[in-house]
């Protein structure tokens, strides 16, 4: 399905993110009428998606991702000084791809890249949240990269984190977890993220 409601169809909105494309779009400071929704999904393998087609140029996605915004309702949508279009995010809106490490102990400093060309280095500004499933264990790992956006860390991202985890005493118990920016950041309970 094409967009539902409002004017604009994909070439109109690509014209319309080139248009403000230089560096990154203000997004958070536009405040444009919504137009409904597009048949545009991010898959949890960060993959782009439009009307059950995959987009594979690189350049085509940075351009849609320049003007990504998560609202308080928790919607993710493509945002333009003029309209407002609600698209769907199967679990982050990027991928964290690469980590690298400066220093070490409570000095270390990690810096993630994701798929987007974008580094954030982990810290208060740029915080990493652990969702454990319940049943399977199965970690969901988070960092916030910009506004409400985040990126889901790749596994073998992950498994680095954890090669690089120490132990610490929590009020949650015995936590095992990473520090960088002085700030300690829990992956789970110690023992849980058995490489």
């Amino acid at each position: 399905m094409a967009l539902k409601t409002g004017k604009t169809g994909l070439a109109e909105l690509i014209a319309l993110a080139r248009k403000h494309g230089q560096g990154m779009p203000p997004v958070d400071k536009w405040n444009p009428e919504y137009c409904g929704e597009m048949d545009m999904v991010i898959r949890r393998d960060g993959s782009w998606w439009h009307e059950g087609g995959q987009i594979t140029r690189a350049p085509l996605i940075k351009l849609f991702a320049s003007v990504l915004r998560k609202d308080n309702d928790g919607e993710t949508y493509l945002v333009t000084p003029v309209e407002k279009i609600r698209i769907e995010v199967e679990c982050a809106a990027f991928l964290a791809v690469r980590v690298d490490v400066q220093d070490e102990g409570k000095n270390q400093r990690l810096f993630f890249t994701t798929n987007m060309d974008e580094v954030v280095e982990l810290g208060a500004e740029h915080a990493l949240n652990v969702h454990t499933d319940s049943d399977t264990l199965e970690p969901t790992p988070l960092i916030h990269i910009r506004g409400r956006l985040e990126a889901l860390l790749l596994r073998p991202v992950f498994y680095e984190l954890v090669a690089l985890a120490v132990e610490r005493e929590t009020k949650e118990g015995t936590q095992l977890g990473v520090y960088s920016g002085g700030v300690f950041f829990p992956l789970g309970p110690a023992g849980i993220h058995d490489v």
